[in-house]
């Protein structure tokens, strides 16, 4: 009680028990609005860390030749069910409510993977995990999240020049050079579906990225699924395949065709004023007007024939009447080709897509040598061959179910990738664990140098890369251990390529079994996972908003 003023009532204070540091906290946390939540400290870090590494052991039992599958069932109607062991499609497929995990998936460094270079998501969340789960013992140890970062940065240089050392680069000798093609296409798809049949399905690729000659558009190598038959039944077929019939009374085969690709309404002969009425006295009025309706259409037929082709093919349905002119003119009409279908098309025969016909010189249309309809299987498609974009080809894809098809679409996808990227930059590493233990090597003699706390950091990277060929082992159902402790040894002989054979069961000559990997895939790798890393330690808070409420109107 303070004493008051002459002739006044003193004046009372609130006595409190809470020390300065509460009050703070109190007011702090009535700078959020309701539901809104904050961690801070360790705790925020335990969260992300323990999302992250939640993660990682999803995907790390799909890791390798003998990895594993998952089953992905929709929620949606239908409730569609894949089945794959594509790091990228498990990934896509989460709905994440933990903030750190959704760093590692909708920060996606597993969707640039996919998207930069085709290959190695899962490889590249493992690897993110791997690094946060020894980062986590290491903030146990007292040491500062920063000096950890500072630790990872030296030891992904380090680890990055041992791979540029180890590099070969075989671009000069054209014979060697796709013999390394085959060998990383085979590498990555012996972890896939496609792994019985992967010389066939090698050579499928390869000979389809060769074709694009330097270029990384896939655009040109069209993917067609027809089930049926043996995934050994798939093949290369030079030109483009659309999947539609030739209609009845049409040509079944032009030579030297001149191909217009259009998206336009071949069906006005109908009134098209939604909810239109019109009142006529005879029925000879209806004749009239059905009469006018079928002279627009003809008029837009006889423009389109005007532009001295010998096939049309649209994107919407092309009604009987126009299609009677076509087939009159001598035309061939293909009606209903789905968008993506007549953009290829578009694409590959030179030519564009057009709306309007008023004036056929501004109008490009597309050439090829020869359009024939053939058989696949049971199903009757369109083959357009001799093609002006030469890179062009077909892989028609055969096999049991729709699911086996989907998923060996996703593993030449991922094949098709790697190999349009090593065309490029055609630097080969060999595989099988072999370039991990190379940078943990390297990694481990750069912690011996290093004074200080930031060693234990650089020797926490080390181990986490043997983590990757200790999963392998594990998948494959191998002594983990004692692989991973005879592969260290054989790495510290001055030249080796020692790594895992999953066959054997033991430890193999990468350079003899033929298992090579692009450098521009373990690169991505290696960078892509400690900058993710880096992101995830840096967390000191996490504040979930709450979400805005809809405001009653009424």
């Amino acid at each position: 009680m303070i004493d008051g003023v002459e002739g006044k009532q003193p004046i009372a204070y609130p006595k409190t028990d809470a020390p300065p540091l509460q009050m703070l906290k109190d007011v702090a946390a009535r700078l959020l609005k309701d539901e809104a939540t904050e961690e801070k400290g360790d705790r925020a870090r335990m969260a992300s860390f323990i999302g992250a590494m939640a993660i990682a052991d999803l995907v790390k039992t799909t890791l390798g030749p003998k990895g594993m599958d998952k089953i992905l069932q929709s929620t949606g109607r239908g409730r569609n069910v894949t089945v794959t062991n594509d790091g990228a499609t498990i990934l896509k497929s989460l709905h994440i409510d933990n903030p750190a995990a959704k760093v590692l998936v909708v920060l996606d460094i597993s969707k640039v993977q996919d998207d930069e270079v085709g290959d190695g998501t899962t490889s590249v969340v493992v690897l993110a995990g791997e690094l946060l789960r020894e980062a986590e013992k290491l903030v146990n140890q007292k040491i500062h999240p920063m000096t950890i970062i500072a630790g990872y940065r030296m030891a992904a240089e380090c680890a990055r020049n041992a791979l540029l050392l180890k590099a070969k680069d075989n671009k000069q000798d054209p014979d060697k050079f796709k013999s390394d093609l085959m060998k990383i296409a085979m590498t990555t798809l012996s972890s896939k579906i496609l792994s019985q049949d992967k010389e066939h399905f090698a050579k499928l690729a390869v000979d389809a990225v060769l074709r694009l000659k330097g270029s990384t558009n896939l655009e040109s190598i069209q993917i067609i699924k027809k089930a049926g038959g043996s995934l050994k039944d798939s093949f290369l077929d030079e030109g483009f395949v659309l999947d539609k019939k030739i209609g009845i009374g049409q040509p079944k085969r032009i030579e030297n065709a001149k191909i217009l690709v259009a998206n336009t309404a071949m069906d006005t002969d109908k009134v098209k004023i939604y909810g239109a009425r019109v009142r006529v006295d005879s029925m000879a009025k209806v004749a009239e007007i059905e009469g006018a309706e079928k002279e627009k259409m003809k008029q837009k037929v006889q423009k389109i024939i005007a532009h001295g082709i010998n096939c049309f093919v649209n994107r919407q349905l092309i009604y009987n009447f126009p299609e009677e002119l076509f087939a009159d003119a001598g035309i061939l009409a293909i009606e209903h080709a789905d968008f993506d279908g007549i953009e290829r098309l578009a694409l590959v025969t030179g030519g564009e897509i057009a709306s309007t016909f008023d004036n056929p010189e501004s109008v490009k249309l597309g050439h090829c040598k020869l359009i024939e309809e053939i058989m696949i299987g049971e199903d009757k498609l369109i083959h357009f061959s001799g093609v002006e974009m030469g890179q062009a080809c077909t892989v028609v894809l055969r096999g049991a179910s729709s699911h086996v098809l989907d998923e060996a679409e996703r593993s030449l996808h991922d094949a098709l990738c790697v190999l349009s990227q090593t065309v490029n930059d055609s630097r080969v590493l060999l595989g099988g664990g072999w370039p991990e233990m190379v940078m943990a090597k390297e990694v481990d003699e750069l912690a011996r140098k290093t004074p200080g706390k930031k060693s234990h950091a650089i020797e926490a990277f080390s181990r986490s890369l043997q983590a990757i060929p200790t999963i392998i082992a594990d998948n494959a159902g191998l002594d983990s251990a004692e692989l991973i402790s005879q592969l260290r040894a054989e790495h510290h002989k001055d030249t080796t390529s020692a790594g895992i054979n999953i066959i054997s069961g033991g430890v193999g000559d990468m350079d003899k079994l033929g298992v090579s990997e692009s450098f521009k895939v373990k690169q991505a790798v290696l960078l892509s996972a400690t900058e993710a890393a880096e992101m995830i330690l840096r967390v000191d808070e996490i504040i979930t908003c709450a979400p805005r409420k809809r405001e009653d109107r009424m």
